[in-house]
């Protein structure tokens, strides 16, 4: 029988997102990711299997965020000017966690990065942001420099390091405001999403309160 409902979607999620003493070096490589900076895997509460391996962690500067695809067989498609479609990570951000909001406020930020698609060749990494549907009020504009994007291909699939910078976070206090709604779906054209609490059909880019609670903690 098919199940109407995910199960991720029955619970209000909390984890703690990682401190970073010393930010890591963005290359592409993953060497400044330990364990410690894993997202959560609840895939399994509805029987899935993750594609890939996700990071986060938080610094005074900023937001990092890293991840590791493999098994791929058709090459990347990334396209700044419709990010959501073929290969690209996303973040979405909520400085001061609502969860009884329904539409995005003026605290909430998506993010997009894509591991090639951007420069004069199209094929340097990208990041930038972009606004959410039926938002109440949308984040103030943030300009590409905000977003550093770091990626390295492979033969089977690809690695992606960046950093979102506090100016592009709303609101963003760590001391007096630590817990933050935190969302991510990774999209692939060979392995379809991964993502950490619910999908398209449940309305994360409209609705905060799909999202989880990331407790800033060093």
């Amino acid at each position: 029988m098919t199940r109407l409902i995910p199960n991720r979607f029955l619970f209000d999620f909390e984890f703690p997102l990682r401190y970073f003493q010393t930010p890591p070096k963005l290359d592409g490589r993953l060497s400044g990711w330990s364990e410690a900076y894993l997202l959560p895997d609840l895939h399994e509460l509805d029987g899935a299997r993750p594609f890939a391996l996700v990071w986060a962690g938080w610094h005074e500067s900023g937001l990092f965020v890293a991840c590791r695809v493999d098994g791929k067989r058709q090459p990347l498609c990334c396209d700044p000017a419709a990010y959501w479609n073929g290969d690209n990570l996303r973040l979405c951000i909520d400085t001061r966690d609502t969860r009884t909001i329904r539409r995005a406020s003026r605290f909430c930020r998506q993010v997009y990065l894509l591991p090639t698609g951007g420069g004069p060749e199209s094929d340097r990494p990208v990041g930038g942001s972009g606004r959410f549907q039926r938002a109440r009020e949308h984040a103030p504009g943030a300009p590409p420099s905000d977003f550093k994007v770091a990626s390295r291909m492979t033969r089977t699939g690809y690695t992606l390091e960046a950093h979102v910078s506090a100016r592009a976070l709303p609101g963003f206090d760590p001391v007096e405001h630590p817990r933050i709604g935190f969302y991510y779906i990774l999209e692939d054209r060979d392995h379809g999403r991964q993502y950490l609490t619910v999908g398209d059909d449940l309305y994360w880019y409209i609705d905060p309160s799909t999202w989880a609670t990331a407790v800033l903690a060093r």
